[in-house]
């Protein structure tokens, strides 16, 4: 399964993502991803989530071969649609979510993390959005949660890289810590909010939410028009193509 649940302690629900070899999910790994997270919020027993993947990273973003074997727009329509739908389960889950991250992240990996309420990362953490490579738009709405507005437009533009370090020098990473305290880490963090009354921190979510400058829904999917004008453009079929052809990991 590219999605799965349990609870290893009471209170805590843990969605972990496990697809292979990078973690870059398919239409459905979105959907499935964001039933997860919503189903877990919904659970009165759920007092918070910790969202974390297998592997040598934590989200490699979309599959970009399944867009590319489709003749049509389906799969790019899907994978806007299960992105959007992945990051705002996160962002509207009835309970804090805590995303833990090792390794790459990257695209969607960074549009799930700006969606989440706390953000732990091993020290070898680097998020980026290499989408004006791929032909793309999208999730600048998420890296703007996460760095101050021009370090954001630098990092789009260049498609850079920025560390764990970094943002936790900006605030919007709460720890850094050696990949294999990562778990431990998060779990530390998700312990000390189940211990708290729910009834108190949903509500505290709901107003959290409900006080945010930016209305993360809409303008992530003002974003996403602009991929969709690319593609019919033509210009965003060669730049993926081009992507795969070099065969980057």
């Amino acid at each position: 399964m590219t999605v799965s649940t349990h609870t290893p302690e009471p209170g805590i629900a843990v969605v972990t993502v496990a697809a292979p070899p990078v973690n870059a999910l398919t239409v459905r790994g979105w959907f499935d991803l964001a039933e997860a997270i919503e189903k877990a919020g919904r659970d009165p027993a759920v007092h918070v989530v910790v969202l974390r993947a297998e592997g040598r990273g934590f989200n490699a973003g979309v599959d970009i071969k399944e867009i590319q074997r489709d003749p049509g727009y389906d799969a790019l329509i899907g994978a806007n649609e299960g992105c959007a739908a992945a990051f705002s389960a996160v962002y509207d889950c009835l309970v804090p979510v805590i995303v833990a991250v090792q390794g790459f992240c990257l695209g969607g990996g960074v549009g799930l993390v700006g969606n989440a309420d706390i953000v732990v990362a091993s020290e070898d953490a680097e998020f980026g959005l290499p989408e004006v490579d791929r032909g793309a738009l999208g999730a600048a709405t998420h890296l703007a949660r996460l760095v101050p507005q021009h370090l954001m437009r630098a990092l789009y533009y260049t498609a850079s890289k920025i560390s764990a370090q970094q943002l936790h020098h900006h605030g919007s990473v709460y720890a850094v810590v050696p990949r294999e305290e990562l778990d431990a880490t998060a779990l530390g963090v998700a312990r000390q909010i189940a211990a708290k009354d729910t009834r108190v921190i949903r509500a505290a979510k709901q107003a959290i939410n409900g006080i945010d400058v930016q209305p993360v829904h809409r303008s992530y999917r003002f974003e996403q028009g602009f991929t969709f004008q690319l593609n019919l453009a033509g210009v965003s079929d060669g730049a993926r193509q081009e992507f795969l052809e070099k065969g980057k990991p």
